[in-house]
Order: structure tokens, then C-alpha cells, then sequence
């Protein structure tokens, strides 16, 4: 079993910045894509981006230029740096990470944390 937390939400200013980080614990052999989402309220739940083992990114194009995904397998930590944060980013974010959990299994399952706020007003 993996449990996923994520942290570094909170009420920020329109342009400001915050670096949301996802820390993985249990059972892990290798974490494959690690995959931001966020959730206004009312809304579906979109991917805002994505990284690859391999560290290849996506990003959703409204966040492309503003927000930065990385990953740090040494400490299980995932990243999300928000830069020039706008009202309309507003939404609780979440960490899913697809676990591959022995080196003997070749199969992998996703696992959701439990989400951080962002809000973004003056």
C-alpha cells in the first residue's frame, strides 16, 4: 500500500507563487508518472500536468510558462511550483502517482493523495 500527502497550499495573492510538494510512502519499488490535478468547486477534476520516470513533462496549456512539475525519487517527493498565480487557479489540488510496488511484479497502480487547497484572491 502507498499513501500519498500532499502539502504547501494556501491563500496567495493574484501573481504570487507556491510550491506544492506530494510525498510517497509504503511499499515502492519505482514511481512511474506523476500526474498533478485540480478541482474547482462545481467543476471536473483536470489534469494540470504531468511527469514521466524518464522526466518528461506535460503541461496543460493554461498553466505552460507559469508552473513547474519535478520529482525527486531519492525522497519520494513530487513538485508542483506555481508562478504568477491567477484567481482562475484556484481549486484543490491533488498528487496521483502510478506505484509500481516490487521489482518482481511488472504491473503498477495509481494512487490519489488527499488533496491541498489553493486560492487565489486579493
Amino acid at each position: 500500500q502507498v499513501q500519498l500527502v500532499e502539502s504547501g497550499g494556501g491563500l496567495v495573492q493574484p501573481g504570487g507563487s507556491l510550491r506544492l510538494s506530494c510525498v510517497a510512502s509504503g511499499t515502492i519499488f519505482r514511481t512511474l508518472t506523476v500526474t498533478w490535478y485540480r478541482q474547482a468547486p462545481g467543476k471536473q477534476r483536470d489534469l494540470v500536468a504531468s511527469i514521466t520516470s524518464a522526466g518528461i513533462s506535460n503541461y496543460e496549456d493554461s498553466v505552460k510558462g507559469r508552473f513547474t512539475i519535478s520529482r525527486d525519487d531519492a525522497k519520494n517527493t513530487f513538485y508542483l511550483q506555481m508562478n504568477s498565480l491567477k484567481p482562475e487557479d484556484t481549486a484543490v489540488y491533488y498528487c496521483n502517482a502510478d506505484v509500481r510496488a516490487y521489482s518482481f511484479l511488472p504491473t503498477s497502480r495509481p494512487y490519489w493523495g488527499q488533496g491541498t487547497q489553493v486560492t487565489v484572491s486579493s
